[in-house]
């Protein structure tokens, strides 16, 4: 298994996933070609561990540069973490492709575009030792990383991404099919949610609250097809034929979202979004988060 990482973009995510490789023992390469973003990674990257506990030293397993086939030469495995961009992503792969050894992974953290897509110029041989590694934000704290096979990917290059992972102390689920499930599964829910509160059937607080304090609470221990079978497959069956009529089933995003959009309720960046953020709110929920995190984690 490989001691030495790769990963491009030193943006939320990428300092998140340098962070975490560094702090359990790996060499990591920190590519970022903007200058002013590869001069502060290393301070987020000491922000992290001061908001988690971990040692500060890890950030001395880290290089920063600005030069991609430097980053990547000698790595055993690269991670891609660059905007969700199709033309940028199958760029950097193609570079990525030709400036590594045929043995190196090459891993994209893609929560939405396939990696069949993304590897769709490389050759067989190249597009082989293409993987998604689907990190959670924040991915120090968040176990799951979605080890998607592509329809050429190798299944050697699946588990050997899995076997890095969990050196990393993350808990991998391969996905079998060129797809993120997490990301499906999260936004049936949100689709829901938001053509509810469209509907004027309820306020966002209490769409949130309901999640939270009903199944929300039991999900840490009893998934949904757990829970179909704690209750019957015959009572689910009974409730899927009286409650699917009834549920959001658009395929474009609700128009609610352009017309908040439009009148400048982006989210917490704006101030306004479903609900109204002052700085200190939007930061105590952010330390609310964390700490949550931190708990149901086992680190503190």
């Amino acid at each position: 298994m490989t001691s030495s990482v790769a990963v491009i973009g030193a943006g939320l995510m990428g300092n998140g996933i340098a962070q975490l490789m560094a702090s359990h023992g790996m060499n990591v390469m920190l590519y970022e070609p903007f200058g002013d973003a590869r001069q502060q990674a290393r301070d987020k990257i000491l922000s992290i561990c001061s908001a988690i506990g971990d040692p500060a030293d890890c950030v001395d397993r880290i290089s920063f540069t600005g030069d991609l086939e430097e980053a990547v030469a000698s790595v055993g495995f690269v991670i891609e973490a660059v905007p969700e961009k199709i033309a940028l992503k199958q760029e950097l792969f193609a570079k990525l492709a030709s400036f590594t050894p045929a043995g190196t992974l090459l891993g994209s953290n893609s929560s939405v575009i396939p990696i069949s897509t993304i590897a769709g110029e490389l050759d067989d041989t190249q597009a082989a030792r293409v993987v998604g590694v689907h990190f959670w934000n924040p991915p120090y704290l968040v176990p799951l990383v979605e080890v998607i096979q592509g329809e050429r990917t190798a299944l050697e290059s699946v588990e050997a991404a899995m076997e890095l992972l969990r050196a990393a102390g993350k808990d991998p689920v391969h996905i079998r099919k060129d797809t993120v499930v997490g990301n499906r599964l999260q936004h049936a829910l949100w689709r829901e949610a938001v053509a509810l509160v469209a509907s004027g059937a309820i306020d966002p607080a209490g769409v949130d609250t309901v999640i939270k304090k009903s199944f929300g609470l039991r999900l840490p221990v009893l998934g949904p097809l757990e829970n179909a079978d704690l209750v019957g497959i015959e009572l689910t069956q009974d409730v899927h034929r009286v409650v699917f009529p009834e549920l959001c089933n658009d395929a474009e995003p609700n128009l609610i979202l352009q017309q908040m959009l439009d009148s400048g309720r982006t989210g917490m960046n704006s101030g306004k979004g479903f609900y109204d953020w002052t700085p200190e709110s939007a930061a105590a929920k952010r330390e609310l988060l964390t700490t949550h995190l931190l708990k149901v984690t086992g680190r503190t």
